[in-house]
């Protein structure tokens, strides 16, 4: 999604208020006071905080989706791809903590028609993952398990980091991201 400079700066204040916050707990005044400028303002760029909210979780769904159909289409081995995956996905995570900690808590609050596009969104990265780590499995590259346990697995991991990371965040970036590749790739026994 392309937004106006000054919608992205209302959807990053919003995000990080959101995710400090809830949804709910946060009023449009609220929002206001944190840019300094008057609630009437905020109109000129937006049309309720239900579509900041749209716009915050279906522009991070929209960086999942870019990326996913990127690597897919990228001529690698299957666990080459399951291990960009996890990459493109640390790297989201590290980019946008707000917006993922938004993503995963206050997505409930989406009305129709976002609440079903993300679903719709989230459904359809989890099919291609979920073909990423089969076709992975029937190569032999990827260990004999049930699929379905194994992107639980990786999906739950990848999913939650973002509350571990705005806490605990201050490995660098090419350190997290790798010693995230190798558990999530090779486990933690010696």
């Amino acid at each position: 999604m392309k937004f106006s400079p000054r919608k992205l700066e209302i959807l990053k204040v919003a995000a990080h208020l959101f995710n400090e916050m809830g949804f709910n707990a946060v009023s449009m005044r609220d929002l206001a006071s944190e840019m300094q400028i008057k609630a009437s303002s905020l109109y000129n760029h937006i049309s309720s905080k239900d579509e900041i909210l749209s716009d915050i979780i279906l522009n991070i769904g929209d960086e999942f989706t870019e990326g996913i159909n990127g690597i897919i289409l990228q001529d690698l081995k299957f666990v080459d791809k399951l291990e960009h995956l996890i990459k493109m996905h640390v790297s989201i995570v590290i980019n946008y903590p707000d917006e993922i900690g938004v993503l995963n808590n206050d997505w409930k609050h989406l009305s129709d028609p976002a609440r079903t596009k993300l679903v719709s969104m989230r459904s359809d990265y989890e099919d291609k993952f979920r073909k990423i780590v089969h076709q992975g499995i029937k190569e032999g590259y990827l260990i004999d398990v049930n699929p379905e346990i194994m992107l639980f697995s990786i999906l739950s991991t990848l999913r939650s980091m973002n509350a571990w990371y705005l806490k605990k965040g201050d490995d660098d970036i090419r350190t997290l991201t790798d010693n995230v590749v190798r558990i999530l790739l090779t486990g933690v026994l010696k």
